[in-house]
């Protein structure tokens, strides 16, 4: 006899999902909204990429983890949307999620070396002046863009199941029995 897939995501899965999302616009808004029109001669600015920094760090680990928990627990069936291109869209979000959080964490390690960031957080080397002379920054910059675009069409997404479906699908990934 099989088990029946659960109604809802494992509780370790449920906090992870939720940490992340609450970490990632957070720093989504952070880097792209108020560390650019913060002057790099501001001390405050070292400061906030220290931080940018350590989050992000935190962010890949939470990403490992749940990784897997993906493989390592059980989880509910996929959501049915009620239309085959809408579920292959949703897989796709998924996907892409779990892929541009990692482009995040790799070409955010690029420029933690290429800048020698733990120097220019202890002021042996002075903040640089542009992190686009950085290649990664690039990568950085455009990922975390459509990163955005993404967790915007997944919150859409949630939303519609939730207020328009109204099939309660937010309680999938809620703490509860």
């Amino acid at each position: 006899m099989t088990e029946s897939a659960p109604k809802r995501y494992h509780p370790a899965h449920v906090a992870i999902h939720w940490l992340m999302a609450l970490l990632v616009i957070m720093m989504l808004g952070i880097g792209k909204f108020v560390m650019p029109g913060i002057s790099p001669d501001d001390p405050q600015k070292v400061m906030m990429l220290q931080s940018h920094t350590y989050i992000g760090g935190f962010i890949a680990l939470l990403l490992v983890i749940r990784v897997v928990l993906l493989f390592a627990v059980k989880r509910p069936a996929p959501a049915d949307a009620g239309n085959a291109f809408l579920n292959i869209i949703a897989k796709a979000t998924h996907g892409f999620l779990y892929l541009f959080l990692l482009g995040m964490a790799a070409s955010g390690l690029g420029l933690f070396q290429q800048v020698d960031l733990p120097a220019v957080f202890s002021a042996a080397k002075p903040y640089p002046s542009n992190f686009f002379e950085y290649l990664p920054r690039m990568g950085h910059g455009l990922t975390s863009w459509l990163l955005l675009a993404l967790v915007a069409l997944h919150f859409g997404a949630a939303m519609y199941h939730q207020f328009i479906k109204k099939d309660n699908l937010l309680a999938r990934m809620w703490f509860g029995k």
